[in-house]
Parts: C-alpha cells; structure tokens; sequence
C-alpha cells in the first residue's frame, strides 16, 4: 500500500464524526491490519492536538507576528512529504512561530512523532532564535513529566525542524473533570507538574506559558501521567540562552497567555522575569484546578488592551479559591462540584484553610512572598496531603495541635516514646526510680488481682453453701453467709438464694433486711427469664411501702420503667401496678402510658382466647393506672371489669374492690364506696396473716396480698376511723 493510498484512507475516514460509521468504513476499504492499526491510532490522535503547541489564539500578541500566523503561504511543507526519516502524515496545529505536524519516522523504528516546523518566509532573527531556543530548551531536558525530544535538523528549504514524542491524551483540566477526578488526585497530578517544571528551571529554562492545554495527561499502565509540552516562548536564565532574551519580544509585545501570566510578565514585557513567573502560572493552574475557574476572568483579560491589562493584575486581588465559589452562580459551582464528587458545601469547606493560603501564596504579586520555587509549592502541598502545617498558613499553637490530631497515631505514639526515652535519659537514678515504682506498682496490682480472685472465689464459695441451706430451709444459717456479701454479676444461683431470703424476711415481717435482699436480687437477676425478673420486681415495691420509705419507693418505680421501656416482655401489668402502689406525677405516669396501652391490648387478647386468669389481672392494672389519672369513671370500669370474671383471685379481688371504692369516693358516690371498700378490708383482715406464706396463683402470692393492703391502707384513710 504506497503512501498516497494511505493518506486517502485517512482524510476519507477523517472526515467521518461517527465513530461507527469510520470503523465500517475501515473494515470494508482496509484489509491490511497494519495499516489499519496505524490509521485507528493517527485517528484517535488527531482530535487531541488540536491545542499542541498553541501559543497564541489566547495570548496578547500584537506584532506582525500573530498576524502573519493566520496566514498559510503556498510554500509551506505539504501533507505526504518526506523531511529525512520522517513523512508529514497530518498538519495537526499552529505555534507562536512553527507548525506542528503528526508523521510517521520509517527508521531505525516505525513510530508516530511530532515533528515542528518554522514557517517558511518567517525566518526572521527573532523568529528563529525563539524556535532554536526552544528545541535547545527540549533537547537539555530529560524528565518522564516532559516531552522528550528526539531529533533534529533542517529541511531542504533551510527551515529547522525538531522531532519530538507524540503526546495523546487530553488537557490537564479536561482530564481531572472527565474522570471525576477528587482534590487528592488532582494535587497528586499537579505536585508531578510541579517537579516537572522544577527538572526545567534547573537546566535554565522558564518556561512561561504553563496553562491547562500545555499538560497533556496520557494513561500508562492504568496510571496517569501528566507532559509538560510547548517551551515555545521558554527564557533563559543561563548565559548560554542570553539571545533568547533579547528576542522575547518587542517592546509592546507579551508573549503569553493573559490568564494565566505573571505580573511581571505583563508589567515589564518580558524583561526581568525569573522561575518564580512560573511559580504564579502554577498557583493559576491550582486555583483552576480546585475551583473550575481563573483568578481573573478569562474572557474580560482577553478583551481588553495592555494598558488595562497592566491596570488589573497592578491593582486587583483575586478572591480566595473558597471565597470565589461561595461568590459564583450556585449551579455551576454545584457542577463542577459533581466533577469531583463532593457537594459544593463540602467543596467550599476543603479549600477554606490550607489550600486557600496555599494557593495565594502562590498568586502573590510581590514574587518576593512566593514559593522561591515550584518544589517549594509541591512540598507544601505534600504537607497538606500528610496533615502537617504547611508554610503558607499562619502559625498558631491550635492550628499545630489540629495536624498532630490528624496525623497518624503511630507517629503520635513513637513522639511519645522520644519524650520517654529523653526524660529517662535525665539521669540513672531518676530511670531507677522510675523502674522500681513501676515494679511497686505491678506488685500491687498482682496483689489486689490476687486478692480479688481469692474474694470472687470465697463469694462463690459462700453462695454454693447458702443455696445448700436455703435447700435445707436453714434460712437463719444462710441469711448469715451471705449478710456482708457483695455482689455486682449476674448469677442465676445467687439470685435464687437472695429471693428465697427477701421472702424469708418477709414472712417474719422483718421489712428493712427483705428490702436489702430483694435490692441485691434485682441487681443479679439479669440471667432470668422476663416472668422471673417481672416478679422480682412485685416483691420489692410493697416491702418498701411497708417500710413507709417513699422517698426509696420513688427511685425503685424510677428504675423499674426504666429497665422495662422499649423492652417487650408480656407482663406489661406487672410494671403499671408496681409503679403506682402511692400517686404518681404527670412525668412518671406520661412514662407508663406505653405500658398500660400493651396492657389493654393484651388483655383483648386474653380474653379472645378465653385466658380469664391473665385477663382480670390486666384489667385490675388498667383500673389503678387509670384511678391514678383521675380519670374514675374509667377506673369503675376496669374495676367492675375485674370482678366479673367467673375465676376468683381473693387479693386480686380485693385490691380491685380498694380501687373501686376510691374511685367511687372520688364520684361522689360514697355509699356504694363504702360497701365495696368494707367488703375487700374483710377479706384482706381474714385471709391476709393465713394466705401470706402459703402462695400460689390460685390464692395469690405473698406479694398480691401485700399489694392489696397497701392499697387499703391508702382507701382507709379515705374513709376516716370507720375505715381503719
């Protein structure tokens, strides 16, 4: 396949926007697979270089120059010719004084290059000292963040020439917003740029015209990689590039690209401009990065004259990064935002701190208060990657403190241990006595370790004899074992034993020891089942109302909701009536409202299933709860309620007949009062001292009959001396 039929293929398959479209048309014009990978990569290049090497269609150039650029002499190299070992494949874009073109070197490897051309009738003094400074500039350089030069020489019309690698991939900025890439990346992308210009000013070469389209960002190996390109209108700071300097420009001439120049550049043309130009290039590359805009509006700089233009970067301040998002049309910074995934909220807060002095540090117009060099800049923003100060944020001892915090704990740790091993070195006796406190120490806590697991085992011991004399009825015995006992883990024996003693107290109406014990039980008895537990909570309750301590009776309802709330245990009955043996406040019964409400309902549902037993129960609960509320007609309800079930319960009954009679008191209704509240105290006085160590649930347990005294006692006084 010559080299005219290769040139055809690709303007024809150039000249299709459809993808699909262009790969058909391969398939069916292209059997060569050479060929055919070699035009798909020529392809996939040409949309990209566009922006290569462009050097003035932002800039302000207002020379013969720029207007001579526009222009296409009939005499420049065409399209197919060869210039040594390389052939012209594709005329990809225009620089400052050159054209660039895609060709193909044919030995000793086959390859895509970028080769740049002067233009023909250009060959000027100035043009072409610009141009060899230039590929002098590229040759000097060997950075994997820069475009490597290849080759050089002249064509047969006398132009020179340079070859140079073909760089593919996208602009800086179009990279990071394409790949949503987060500030992190972005900074990781940028300190590279930072280096790779850096390797240049060492080898004496500003490079001043660092933008976005000048750093190209390519992928290698699933990793990005940023190129420096276009040195075009690079100045020397070595004496061996003095001529460069003297053709940088005219006197009314700026070379660069507005938005992204020093103040130097603009205010002295040229004249006078060291490394540290790049530096603010690189803080308007930053701000760009971070914020999606310039410090100056493009499209205003570009608008106006140099006057104006000298004006501005003189006199104005741009924003802080933060400052210029907060200040901007909330849906693009919302946008570009997204671009990074973050939220402009979280966006806004990233930059206030560190990157917002970082980045004004580096836009600062005396280049005297600048980063000295572009490492400087990436070194700080490497200590702001690692949580450390960073040179440009104000010192303060709270903003140190911060990024120790957030640095890692390791480090935190080891710097504790310098610490250490610095006041250890003090002196001998100060690390000796040291030493032995710690040794003292250690002893100690082996002793009370020691002393503690002895006591842990006596308590276990003395509980497996109590449990054994409880077994044996030997109550007094056991009641003596375990008296300066204390226990603070759950234990299923130790629960049994201390139950059985409340009770045995109880029996001997000995109140003050029943409530110690019954205090230690609700403690331990975490390994029950929610019957058990519930119930140990029904014995508590009436001995310390008839202890009359109703200060210790407040704090036990207190705790006893709160053990139960949220929890779902079917015995919801049991916490109403336990809570409200005396009045209640609004507070504690607002509490008890869920309680009661899971009682209603359970009492339906014992009753759909014929469960009278339980039902009563709940509807004696339900009518206390609701006497207490002073809502009585309600409470008469349940209570009658109560009473109707064919089932007896003696102190059941007795404590519903107690809240019937209050309830009707209340009413007005004394009489009928007084009959129901005469008819429980009978049988509270007959079956109370007989019933109360024999209980089962038939006849009420020993805590039934104590909840239905108390409850008479507090009707008695209702009634007067009659009552009692």
């Amino acid at each position: 396949m010559d080299s005219l039929r290769e040139e055809e293929l690709f303007d024809a398959a150039r000249a299709i926007s459809d993808p699909v479209e262009r790969s058909r048309y391969l398939t069916e014009n292209c059997e060569d697979k050479d060929l055919r990978h070699r035009l798909e990569s020529m392809l996939e290049s040409s949309g990209d270089v566009d922006a290569f090497f462009d050097e003035g269609a932002e800039a302000l150039n207002i020379t013969q120059v720029a207007q001579e650029l526009k222009k296409a002499p009939e005499d420049e190299e065409t399209v197919g010719v060869r210039i040594g070992r390389y052939r012209l494949i594709q005329r990809l874009g225009d620089g400052g004084c050159g054209v660039v073109y895609l060709a193909e070197q044919e030995e000793p490897v086959r390859r895509a290059v970028a080769l740049k051309i002067i233009r023909l009738g250009m060959e000027s003094k100035r043009v072409i000292s610009r141009f060899e400074a230039e590929r002098q500039a590229l040759a000097m350089m060997d950075h994997p963040n820069i475009a490597r030069v290849f080759d050089a020489g002249q064509t047969s019309s006398g132009s020179p020439y340079f070859v140079m690698e073909h760089v593919r991939g996208e602009a800086l900025t179009h990279y990071c917003r394409d790949h949503h890439l987060g500030i992190i990346d972005r900074l990781e992308l940028f300190i590279k740029v930072c280096h790779a210009i850096q390797h240049a000013h060492q080898k004496g070469i500003i490079h001043g015209d660092i933008k976005p389209s000048n750093i190209i960002v390519s992928e290698h190996d699933g990793k990005a990689v940023p190129r420096v390109i276009d040195f075009g209108i690079a100045r020397a700071t070595e004496a061996g590039f003095s001529e460069m300097m003297l053709f940088s420009g005219p006197e009314n001439q700026v070379l660069g690209t507005p938005s992204y120049m020093s103040p130097e550049q603009v205010q002295l043309g040229g004249l006078d401009v060291d490394t540290r130009s790049d530096v603010y290039s690189l803080g308007v590359l930053l701000y760009e990065l971070l914020t999606g805009l310039t410090p100056f509006d493009k499209d205003r700089l570009a608008s106006v004259g140099i006057g104006e233009l000298r004006r501005i970067f003189s006199d104005e301040e741009p924003a802080k990064p933060s400052e210029r998002l907060i200040g901007s049309e909330p849906g693009k910074v919302s946008q570009f935002a997204g671009t990074m995934n973050k939220s402009s909220e979280n966006l806004v807060g990233r930059l206030k701190g560190d990157l917002d002095c970082i980045v004004m540090k580096a836009l600062s117009k005396d280049r005297r208060r600048r980063y000295e060099t572009a490492d400087a800049l990436a070194t700080d923003l490497r200590r702001y990657l690692a949580h450390e100060p960073v040179m440009a944020h104000p010192n303060s001892y709270l903003y140190t403190v911060k990024k120790v915090v957030k640095r890692n704990r390791v480090v935190v740790l080891a710097s504790i241990v310098v610490a250490l091993i610095l006041v250890f070195a003090t002196g001998v006796s100060t690390m000796m006595l040291l030493r032995e406190r710690e040794a003292r120490q250690r002893a100690v806590a082996a002793e009370q370790l020691q002393a503690r697991l002895r006591e842990e085992a006596e308590i276990r011991e003395r509980m497996t004899q109590a449990a054994m004399l409880v077994n044996d009825e030997a109550f007094e015995e056991a009641d003596l074992l375990v008296r300066d006992v204390e226990l603070n883990e759950a234990t299923m024996e130790g629960a049994a034993v201390f139950r059985a003693l409340g009770e045995w107290h109880v029996f001997n109406e000995n109140w003050t020891l029943a409530a110690e014990r019954f205090r230690v039980l609700l403690k331990i008895n975490e390994l029950e089942g929610a019957d058990t537990v519930s119930l140990d909570y029904l014995e508590l309750g009436p001995v310390l109302m008839e202890l009359g301590d109703l200060d210790a009776y407040d704090s036990f309802r207190r705790l006893a909701v709160q053990r139960f709330e949220g929890s779902e245990i079917p015995f919801t009955d049991r916490i109403v009536k336990i809570s409200l043996l005396a009045p209640a406040n609004q507070e504690m019964l607002a509490q008890l409202a869920p309680f009661a409400e899971a009682s209603r309902e359970a009492k339906l549902e014992a009753e759909e299933i014929g469960d009278t037993f339980q039902a009563s129960w709940r509807a004696m609960a339900i009518a206390l709860y609701e006497y207490r509320r002073s809502n009585y007609a309600a409470a008469v309800a349940e209570a009658e309620h109560c009473l109707s079930f064919p089932d007896p319960n003696a102190p059941r009954d007795a404590a519903a007949r107690f809240v019937l009679a209050m309830a009707k008191f209340k009413m007005g209704k004394a009489s009928e009062a007084e009959d129901a509240y005469q008819l429980a105290s009978a049988v509270v006085r007959e079956k109370y001292s007989v019933a109360i160590g024999k209980g089962n649930p038939v006849q009420g347990f020993w805590f039934d009959w104590a909840f239905a005294r108390i409850l008479g006692y507090e009707a008695g006084r209702m009634f007067g001396p009659a009552g009692k």
